[in-house]
């Protein structure tokens, strides 16, 4: 009943505060926010606390796996966003999503030279971005019930992911974990709202924010079979902070 209670406590917390920030500061800044380790960090935890820590570790790994599948999603849905609507966008990426993950079962790298793979990656999907015609956008325009709405859908996936984590296995748990479900609404209402040019800032947002997501499962994976929870989490964490502060720089800069 304890975790239970965390995960309806945190996954609100979490979309909430991605729309409500992009309300404030702009689609960029919230795809940023989505892009830190939200909620398949809480996720890692409850496996972790559920489950032991050898299943946590290789969890770990897929999730670190996952950021190939997020850089695809987001390079699809961005180019796809110039020419076509958000239904056929979303179609697309969620697409490319599931095909590369599917391929990703099979993967199989030690820590480090993941890291190193995946953190290329990100890299190539910065460089890969369409250029936006307008580096501002205008403000999106909520209805009262968008962010509740947001907030249940994103509470039930969760739920879902650590319930059938024993079915599954840690391995497709982790890659399940990247799926750009917040990612993906906060796409879709900027496209919906402001046109190519928000999507693409709420995408690219996101890909500046694998940065840290990267740097968290790093230190993540190597400390959680070392030290307490409450360490790896902690040291993955403040790693995580870090690096996006450097990151939430670089995005604000080319976005003035």
């Amino acid at each position: 009943m304890n975790i239970l209670t965390l995960k309806l406590i945190l996954a609100p917390i979490i979309i909430g505060t991605a729309s409500l920030a992009g309300r404030r500061w702009g689609p960029a800044v919230s795809g940023w926010i989505v892009g830190l380790p939200l909620t398949s960090g809480p996720v890692i935890f409850f496996l972790a606390i559920s489950h032991d820590i050898p299943f946590a570790a290789n969890a770990i790994r897929g999730t670190l796996s996952g950021g190939f599948s997020l850089i695809a999603f987001c390079l699809v849905h961005a180019w796809l966003a110039q020419k076509y609507d958000w239904r056929l966008s979303t179609l697309g990426s969620l697409s490319t999503f599931a095909l590369i993950t599917m391929m990703l079962k099979g993967l199989v790298l030690s820590l480090l030279p993941l890291f190193v793979l995946v953190l290329l990656t990100i890299s190539l999907g910065v460089w890969l971005m369409p250029k936006q015609e307008s580096k501002q956008v205008a403000a999106s325009t909520l209805n009262q019930w968008d962010i509740p709405a947001r907030i249940l859908v994103g509470t039930s996936f969760i739920l879902f992911v650590t319930g059938i984590a024993p079915v599954i296995g840690p391995k497709l748990t982790g890659l399940l974990t990247t799926f750009p479900l917040f990612a993906g609404i906060l796409a879709v209402f900027a496209q919906r709202q402001q046109g190519p040019d928000g999507a693409i800032h709420v995408l690219r947002g996101l890909v500046f924010g694998l940065f840290g997501f990267a740097g968290f499962y790093l230190v993540l994976g190597l400390l959680i079979e070392n030290t307490s929870l409450a360490v790896s989490f902690g040291i993955a964490s403040l790693t995580a902070l870090v690096i996006q502060g450097t990151s939430l720089f670089i995005l604000r800069q080319l976005h003035e």
